[in-house]
């Protein structure tokens, strides 16, 4: 599923906007990537959003 599993981050829906104001629906989806994250000293697989994968890195 399209979910970070550390905040829980999903797809989010909004409208594109044509020239004439016209509202037709869209998708935001989360920038999803796949890491390995030590949890406990142990390598864990996961799948994180890309801020939560830079918070990880700067709290390193």
């Amino acid at each position: 599923m399209a979910k970070c599993e550390i905040c829980g981050k999903t797809t989010t829906f909004g409208h594109n906007r044509s020239f004439s104001q016209r509202a037709t629906n869209r998708k935001f989806r989360p920038n999803l990537q796949k890491t390995t994250i030590f949890q406990d000293g142990k390598p864990v697989k996961k799948v994180v959003c890309a801020k939560c994968l830079k918070t990880i890195a700067k709290d390193k």
